[in-house]
């Protein structure tokens, strides 16, 4: 039974005033109890004591309630404030949260449910209850840490999760620009503090959303009033440079934030630091969805040793990567580290005797010493005319962003064949598979067989927090299904499992690690090539060279305890 229904069958309101509130409620994308309130039908204390006695839980003042006692990983957990649940604390398996409707259950069953644990409800009123859902919000402790060392224009005011009925009698055109510009900067540089790579703005019927992807997997974040969704959009393209009139077709554009960050981990001095964000639009059927990614263009960490590559793999790389002409490539689905990989070999190779040229869409890191080139198609300049001019630029070293079509594929084998050593993406399933795509494109098997020196395919797997991770046994069977053989379960070494905590924000996993296929083309792969062989006969010769698969690559890692096995079979495949 709804609280509308309860409040009807006890007579605290009329039938027609709920229907009225219901449907008020829907013209606002607001909760019934919001517009109960709101409309002054009943008081937000009275609702509480009605709520309460109604449902026979106990009924609590937040404003008497010490909320410093609630553990951090509880109170910065913003799964919790996204549903209106406010934690108030934990006693074994069982946790206590604060609500204002009890009858709405869909949100307690699902924490339930992400947590595993039992729930015990107190009723609270529902006012205090947003009150201090939006305080939680910006007294997490990634934000606690940071806000005092923010630059003054960062600092951000605005609350994301003020419930729909203080919106209620604002129109898009009464919102002043200043507090969306203030909750987008909060966005951006919360994103940075957290390590998210992207931020994902949706638009839909009944609500607005925003959504961070924070190693890998995307967390909603806040749900700013659906009546704010075209300032915020507006702002974001003219950030960007975008047609702010154009919300017919997709667009893309570039911004930059300044934040201030400390020197390094132990200096209290902050330096501010520009991070660039990639922006694209697209209209959907409810406005605009908007996705930035977020570019760190620091080459600090372009270090080979943090990328995850087994030691045989990267002596292969090292000893590839420093040869005179050929070609090298890296596969992989967009947002697998490719790009990160390449900067990482050109970083290694950026010394005062070489040209180094990269043709990218767009360049992603800035890494001094390196002639850098934004791909523009409207201008003309695609990868292959960026490669053409290359080429008349006495090059030692070129990076092409992607292949993407034969003509590009022809103009960087032809570069590999001259003398000059090329490195490239494509977006295949492994390594194998990526020959034949090339074949398929219509490249010359001649051609891939005297210019290819390697292909490594990569995935990312989040990588195991080290504060909380625990082993556990897993039966035999499973392990065995997974990939490993027999002789592995040898019991000197056990899996570990994600629990979550405060480092990790509860996930269980902290930062990422990359998986890699690492295959040199061979003799015998160039013969395979020649006669127009398949993947799987490529993949059988790389096999039988000692070349892992991503799979058994992965297995490693969970073996060491960097990763679990879930993580492994959900980014890999047999």
């Amino acid at each position: 039974m709804t609280l509308g229904l309860a409040l009807v069958q006890s007579r605290r309101i009329a039938p027609a005033l709920l229907a009225q509130l219901e449907q008020s409620a829907r013209e606002h994308h607001a909760q019934l109890i919001d517009e109960i309130i709101s409309s002054g039908a009943m008081s937000a204390h009275d609702v509480a004591v009605f709520a309460a006695d109604k449902y026979q839980l106990p009924l609590l003042d937040l404003n008497q309630y010490n909320l410093q006692n609630v553990p951090p990983v509880l109170a910065g957990n913003r799964q919790f404030h996204a549903l209106r649940l406010l934690p108030l604390g934990r006693r074994d398996n069982r946790l206590i949260l604060a609500t204002s409707d009890p009858a709405n259950t869909a949100p307690v069953e699902q924490i339930r449910q992400k947590f595993n644990l039992s729930v015990d409800l107190v009723v609270v009123e529902h006012d205090k209850l947003m009150r201090h859902v939006s305080t939680a919000v910006d007294d997490s402790p990634e934000m606690r840490a940071v806000q005092p060392h923010m630059a003054e224009k960062i600092r951000i005011e605005y609350d994301p999760v003020a419930s729909a009925a203080a919106q209620r009698n604002k129109t898009a055109a009464d919102i002043d620009d200043a507090p969306v510009v203030r909750f987008l900067q909060k966005l951006l540089t919360e994103a940075l503090i957290r390590g998210a790579s992207d931020l994902h703005f949706e638009p839909f019927e009944f609500f607005y959303r925003v959504r961070f992807r924070i190693d890998g997997v995307l967390q909603e974040v806040a749900q700013p009033p659906l009546d704010i969704r075209d300032k915020i959009a507006t702002r974001i393209k003219v950030l960007s440079r975008l047609d702010i009139s154009e919300k017919r077709v997709p667009q893309d554009g570039r911004m930059k934030l300044l934040i201030a960050v400390p020197k390094d981990k132990n200096d209290k001095e902050k330096v501010e630091k520009a991070i660039d964000f990639r922006v694209s639009t697209l209209p959907t059927l409810f406005g605009e969805k908007i996705v930035i990614r977020i570019l760190d263009s620091s080459p600090d960490k372009l270090d080979i040793d943090q990328l995850g590559y087994e030691p045989d793999q990267k002596a292969l790389l090292l000893d590839v990567i420093k040869r005179p002409y050929g070609m090298v490539l890296v596969t992989g689905p967009t947002g697998s580290g490719k790009t990160l990989s390449l900067y990482t070999f050109l970083k290694l190779l950026n010394e005062g005797d070489i040209n180094i040229s990269t043709a990218e869409d767009p360049a992603e890191i800035q890494l001094p010493g390196v002639n850098q080139v934004n791909i523009n198609d409207k201008a003309g300049l695609t990868f292959a005319s960026a490669l053409r001019a290359f080429l008349r630029q006495d090059p030692d070293i070129i990076m092409v962003g992607e292949i993407r079509d034969l003509e590009t594929a022809d103009i960087s084998i032809k570069a590999a064949q001259t003398g000059h050593l090329v490195f490239s993406t494509l977006h295949t399933n492994d390594a194998p598979t990526t020959l034949t795509r090339m074949m398929n494109m219509g490249v010359a098997p001649f051609n891939i067989a005297s210019s290819v020196l390697m292909i490594t395919a990569q995935r990312l797997a989040r990588r195991l927090c080290p504060q909380c991770k625990r082993p556990g046994a897993i039966p035999e069977q499973p392990l065995l299904e997974a990939g490993f053989t027999q002789a592995d379960l040898d019991g000197s070494w056990q899996p570990y499992h994600p629990v979550g905590c405060e480092h990790c924000n509860g996930s269980g996993y902290k930062g990422r690690i990359g998986i890699y296929q690492v295959m040199p083309v061979t003799e015998a792969i160039q013969d395979i090539i020649l006669s127009h062989g398949t993947a799987l006969q490529i993949a059988e010769q790389a096999r039988k060279d000692g070349v892992r698969s991503l799979r058994e690559s992965g297995l490693l890692k969970v073996k060491r305890g960097e990763t679990s096995l879930e993580e492994v079979l959900a980014t890999t495949n047999l």
